[in-house]
């Protein structure tokens, strides 16, 4: 058969049996379908809101909140705007985040390798751990902590007296507070320095060891200058810094900074119970590894911590980069279990928002922007880390 016959042929065959011309329309159709979805439900909504009198719009925020809230990271009182208490919840929402992925990180790579110890003990008791705070819900845990932990403390008066002038008791954790004085900024300009300094002393180190296999002791460099420098700009700028410490009376505690209970029954809580799912992915990943991977580092003569260290975990971070980022996202959004104890997050301000504006629509999509946003700022950090932490041929 000539072309011309085959293209007459195809010239005939109706067009909604082209494959092309099929997938661009049905896409077409789905997106027009979506589109009167969409318009549908935002005309429904605004519909059922005229004929409730509900007014629309964000300019609730900048309306009185007249409400107190007991943990801030930024100055607040009730005479601030709803805005101003949301940036309050906001903040307070990434202080227990930032603080419990940290210790549930640490906590969950410690338990992770206990879990494949040769010593029987450690491996039974991280064992344990996992298996109880992996099958409890999370919230029970908050409580947990708050009621049967934190909640039978002594009273102030009792206070238990810890180190460098502590105390802990049923109100909270209370600590000595800094003092910056005027001239104290050069010390922070040590302290990014110092940072600066051993981040270029640990990449030139790599590198010597890259092509000379001398290794140079950056951990013990990289103390010296995080430590000496900010203290040899504190002498030098004439000792610009007070403590403040907490001072016992007979019925509260005066001076220094108090954490107040329902932060620390939050924090605990979602990191001891994230822990235990970071552990498994640990577990997970270095079981991932080959198993002549650890043969080769001991036949080089390298012992099993550095082994670990520096051949088995290193190759074990691309399996548990990605699970491990669920497990922050989960964090985060977890934070949210803080109405029950009265920890004043984005949620549960958000929430005396709501009761008092009645704006529940404006309320619920700045839940929704805020914790989306964080979702994606720690995916794209967490992505750009496993570009980083990916192994490459050579």
């Amino acid at each position: 058969m000539s072309q011309d016959v085959i293209r007459d042929e195809s010239a005939r065959v109706p067009l909604i049996y082209d494959p092309r011309v099929r997938s661009i329309f049905f896409q077409v159709l789905l997106v027009v379908l979506l589109a009167l979805g969409v318009w549908w439900i935002v005309d429904n909504t605004i519909e059922n809101l005229r004929r409730s009198n509900i007014s629309t719009g964000f300019a609730f925020l900048r309306g009185r909140a007249g409400f107190d809230i007991s943990d801030r990271l930024i100055d607040y009182t009730s005479d601030s705007s709803y805005g101003r208490a949301l940036l309050v919840g906001i903040a307070n929402t990434l202080a227990v985040a930032a603080a419990g992925i940290v210790t549930a990180t640490i906590l969950g790579f410690l338990v992770g390798i206990g879990r494949l110890s040769n010593n029987w003990l450690i491996r039974k008791l991280a064992m344990v751990y996992v298996e109880i705070f992996r099958n409890i819900p999370p919230l029970l845990v908050i409580l947990f902590w708050y009621q049967g932990v934190l909640a039978v403390l002594p009273s102030v008066r009792d206070s238990l007296s810890l180190p460098l002038g502590s105390y802990l008791n049923n109100r909270g954790f209370y600590f000595p507070r800094l003092v910056w004085e005027p001239g104290s900024g050069l010390i922070l300009a040590g302290f990014i320095a110092a940072i600066v300094l051993s981040w270029y002393v640990a990449r030139r180190a790599r590198a010597r060891q890259m092509a000379t296999g001398e290794r140079f002791p950056v951990f013990l460099t990289s103390v010296a200058l995080i430590v000496g420098l900010p203290l040899l700009a504190y002498v030098v700028s004439g000792m610009p810094i007070s403590v403040d410490y907490p001072q016992k009376g007979t019925f509260n505690l005066t001076g220094g900074t108090n954490v107040r209970p329902e932060f620390l029954s939050l924090y605990l809580a979602l990191s001891f119970y994230t822990a235990s799912f970071i552990a498994e992915i640990v577990r997970a990943g270095i079981m991932g590894v080959p198993k002549g991977q650890t043969e080769a580092y001991s036949a080089l003569g390298l012992r099993s911590n550095d082994g670990l260290r520096l051949v088995v975990i290193p190759q074990a971070m691309r399996i548990i980069i990605p699970p491990l980022t669920s497990q922050y996202l989960n964090l985060t959004k977890n934070s949210s279990l803080a109405v029950a104890i009265g920890y004043p997050d984005l949620y549960a301000v958000g929430g005396t928002i709501l009761n008092q504006t009645g704006q529940a629509i404006e309320v619920v999509v700045i839940f929704m922007t805020v914790y989306l946003s964080i979702s994606i700022i720690t995916s794209l950090f967490m992505n750009w880390f496993n570009t980083k932490m990916a192994l490459k041929e050579r």
